[in-house]
């Protein structure tokens, strides 16, 4: 009789260590939500940093003619007057 009045506190309090592990708002619950946020905020930093990159990269295609030049020349070919281009074969 006195072991069956110890198995049902220590029963309650195996459920409620279960539910605050295990459960919906449980420990393991909480742990892969902080997990996700880091992840969510190292990704948010990267797209800011892309972002930046890009509005540097068209404010450049708004005002500098030398950067469109590259571009066109490295992307299209374009050559000015008068200019010869050496083509050589790579090697493969």
């Amino acid at each position: 009789m006195k072991k069956r009045m110890y198995y049902i506190p220590a029963g309650f309090i195996l459920i409620f260590l279960s539910f605050t592990v295990f459960g919906e708002r449980g420990l393991l619950r909480i742990y892969h939500l902080n997990r996700e946020k880091e992840g969510l905020q190292e990704r948010t930093t990267l797209v800011k940093l892309e972002n930046d990159q890009l509005k540097r990269e068209i404010e450049a295609l708004k005002t500098d003619r030398r950067y469109l030049e590259s571009l066109a020349r490295k992307d299209f070919g374009f050559v000015r007057k008068n200019e010869i281009i050496y083509q050589f074969p790579t090697k493969k």
